[in-house]
């Protein structure tokens, strides 16, 4: 990597061919193009891929995962700086929009068999986990994490309000699910933090102006409810990233352009700083998947219909400061992973 950049950001086309885009990251925030590396894989050509994980660098940065949600499987890539080399391209079940990797353990969500499936990180290649796919509760599913201790698996299950964990056993295979109501409607994206604090953004069945988050606490594999839909006033929210010290929850809100900031206290509990802590255009459709860079400093989220990444930087209040945009990416983009 040249020395003068700190780290990297990937998005997906989600287009018929698929390929990744990637991004160099400077010290600054700023981003410069370092390449497009096509995944072997198809996409479905739609914008608006409705996922949140279908782009992941694993733990310790050396591969990117990509779903291809068309062609049923996932591309695994060997992560050189902003530069990638295709290893492999590896079936996966119908329709994957997600996945997690922990420690070389990888699980994806196939929503089209609304079911998890369990794989080992291999040399490049993702070996099918024996015995390690189980059926979700419901039939769709939005996303699959690991719990930062990777001692548990967390699913998302929108179509019917649920949220299921599985404990993680030392070779990979899960116990039985968890499977707990949701706190609000349609869960959809979440995050974990280093402390235990499950934050879920709830979409409200795209109900205008009922955007929320709930927060859960995890112990192993035991979720227990903590605070219960946070409004924030806003419309379609779906992505949420927490902040390296595991004190804010940073929310995109697809139909309005809002980025919204959660406090997350000591116990757990959940507090709507502000709405609108950051912004593309007010009432603007299109702002989508998001992660924060490595060192906690910058916040990327892709503005979809703009055919664009923005950027803000994070101080330590939790205040975000515009930093930029890059465009020149197809309306279809899906998936943001930063380094």
């Amino acid at each position: 990597m040249d020395m003068a950049m700190d780290g990297a950001v990937f998005v997906q086309t989600n287009a018929a061919h698929n390929e990744v885009i990637a991004f160099s990251r400077a010290a600054d925030g700023t981003l410069s193009p370092a390449g497009t590396f096509a995944t072997g894989g198809a996409g479905d050509d739609n914008a608006h891929l409705p996922s949140q994980g279908s782009v992941t660098l694993t733990l310790d940065r050396r591969h990117l995962l990509v779903t291809n949600v068309a062609s049923n499987d996932v591309s695994v890539f060997a992560v050189n700086g902003g530069m990638l080399e295709l290893t492999k391209t590896v079936p996966v079940g119908a329709a994957p929009r997600s996945v997690a990797e922990h420690d070389g353990l990888v699980y994806v969500l196939a929503t089209g068999d609304a079911m998890i499936k369990g794989f080992r990180l291999v040399d490049g290649d993702l070996v099918p986990l024996e015995g390690g796919t189980r059926a979700l509760s419901t039939p769709d599913g939005a996303q699959v994490g690991f719990t930062p201790d990777g001692r548990a698996l967390v699913v998302t299950e929108r179509g019917g309000d649920k949220i299921s964990s599985y404990a993680v056993g030392m070779d990979g295979m899960l116990g039985d699910a968890r499977t707990i109501d949701s706190l609000g409607p349609t869960p959809y994206g979440f995050a974990i933090s280093n402390e235990g604090t499950l934050v879920v953004t709830e979409a409200f069945r795209a109900e205008k102006g009922s955007a929320a988050a709930s927060s859960y606490r995890i112990n192993g594999d035991a979720i227990t409810p903590g605070a219960a839909s946070i409004g924030n006033g806003r419309s379609e929210i779906c992505w949420a990233v927490i902040s390296k010290d595991g004190r804010y929850a940073f929310t995109t809100n697809f139909a309005d352009g809002a980025v919204s900031r959660y406090a997350i206290g000591m116990d757990g509990s959940l507090t709507l700083e502000d709405a609108t802590a950051a912004i593309t255009e007010d009432g603007r459709s299109g702002l989508r998947d998001e992660d924060l860079s490595d060192d906690g400093r910058f916040l990327y989220a892709i503005d979809a219909d703009q055919g664009q990444i923005v950027a803000w930087s994070v101080d330590d209040h939790g205040h975000l400061s515009a930093t930029g945009s890059w465009g020149g990416l197809p309306t279809t983009v899906a998936g943001l992973a930063a380094s």
